[in-house]
């Protein structure tokens, strides 16, 4: 019978269309007893060669209005400092370069472990990505502990949220990032402890927002640092 052939070819037309980023396998057994037949379809996950955003297109609509939010606060932050400089470098006095150069250390080592976790998977190792994702995940946990000492540290010294202008910002900035590490920490320890098929076939999109997400992360920092720290 002509009618499974035919069948196949729409689903082949479907695949082809509708999935065209993907590597499509079709693989098909017909028997003509009472009409019916069985086929089994093998989708592999496979990277686009050429026009294609990495990750899940909507995640980077989130990320770029996440980045407008910090844009806007940053902006704030300058302006408010060109009025009152001279309470801004009072308030600097109490932060610790050293620590904060410290926390930057710790995010740009998970950066880097997060970006040999994909490249493990999209080469299929899926155990050592996990371990990489792991190892990410953890020195995003180490940042989140060495913050909160580092709050307890200044706040034992007078200087809270109320003290001034300039701790007011402070931790505002450092507070909603560091709520953007914590949830970029869960998302890791999901990814390192939960296999999706898809992670197994090699690099998932899904993995690949949770990357983008995690460097952001990270460039908000590059971002803070200096401007909180080390700016006068």
């Amino acid at each position: 019978m002509a009618w499974p052939d035919q069948l196949l070819g729409r689903v082949r037309h479907v695949l082809h269309h509708d999935l065209r980023r993907e590597s499509v396998r079709v693989q098909s057994i017909a028997r003509s007893a009472g009409g019916r037949f069985t086929s089994v379809i093998d989708v592999g996950h496979a990277r686009a060669k050429s026009g294609r955003l990495p990750g899940i297109e909507g995640v980077w609509v989130l990320i770029c209005g996440d980045l407008a939010i910090f844009t806007l606060l940053f902006g704030s932050f300058v302006h408010a400092r060109s009025t009152a400089v001279p309470e801004f470098e009072s308030g600097r006095q109490f932060l610790s370069p050293d620590w904060g150069g410290l926390n930057t250390l710790v995010l740009l080592t998970s950066s880097w472990f997060v970006v040999r976790a994909l490249l493990a998977l999209r080469a299929g190792r899926v155990g050592e990505g996990r371990r990489w994702i792991g190892a990410g995940a953890a020195l995003g946990a180490v940042f989140a502990v060495s913050k909160a000492f580092e709050y307890a540290r200044e706040m034992r010294h007078g200087f809270t949220p109320a003290s001034s202008e300039f701790s007011m910002y402070y931790y505002s900035l450092t507070g909603i990032h560091l709520v953007h590490v914590l949830c970029g920490t869960v998302g890791l320890t999901v990814f390192a402890l939960v296999h999706t098929r898809a992670a197994r076939a090699g690099a998932s999109a899904g993995f690949e927002s949770m990357a983008i997400y995690w460097h952001m992360v990270d460039l908000l920092w590059i971002f803070l640092f200096p401007m909180l720290y080390l700016l006068k």
